[in-house]
């Protein structure tokens, strides 16, 4: 691959994915409840609302569960795949294909943000365990449906919390028994993933 053209691929997927990670912290601020008033969860409702609004004439979401988000989420990520993939081999991906591949992309962003939320609330935890911060309140918003059933089944000891451990160690199991296999059997090159 030439300069220009990793150069290109390297900027299409670096915006793509924060597209679909903003568009994936949609459809989970909804499922989780988080607070749509907290100026992070604004600003993701206000970078999404110009696509999502349309969609959502057209289709309804269902109870906490924002089909039209992850209807936009899957049209990012195929986008995404139908651009780097035609850069980077010159080839353009089958419907079919495009589909699978971008499903399991969805998947991965949707660990990604996870792993990253759990490292950033550990961190937060012990620079900042009082912190009002709205990022730092949303992340906790986040991550407390993942954490609360991982503190029962490993509760805090001495003062420590090692829930964050039993939930890395469960994401890294389901990494490797799932999602590489998966992207394996798939088909999908080394590296168009993005965690991968």
């Amino acid at each position: 691959m030439s300069p220009p053209v990793a150069a290109a691929v390297y900027i299409v997927q670096t915006i793509f994915s924060l597209y679909l990670m903003v568009v994936m912290l949609r459809f989970l601020l909804q499922l989780v409840r988080a607070d749509f008033y907290n100026p992070v969860s604004q600003f993701v409702v206000k970078a999404t609302n110009p696509f999502l609004n349309p969609m959502r004439k057209l289709i309804p979401g269902h109870r906490r569960f924002d089909v039209p988000s992850i209807l936009l989420a899957l049209i990012v990520q195929m986008l995404l795949l139908l651009i780097v993939v035609y850069l980077r081999f010159e080839v353009v991906l089958g419907l079919p294909t495009l589909v699978l591949w971008s499903l399991l992309g969805i998947l991965v962003t949707l660990f990604n943000i996870y792993f990253f939320a759990i490292i950033v609330d550990i961190i937060l935890s012990w620079v900042a365990p009082q912190s009002f911060h709205p990022a730092a309140l949303l992340i906790r918003q986040l991550t407390e449906p993942v954490m609360e059933p991982a503190r029962k089944l490993l509760p805090p000891a001495g003062g420590i919390d090692f829930s964050p451990l039993l939930v890395f160690l469960l994401l890294n199991v389901m990494n490797i028994l799932i999602l590489n296999p998966l992207a394996q059997t798939l088909g999908v090159p080394r590296g168009l993933l993005l965690g991968l």
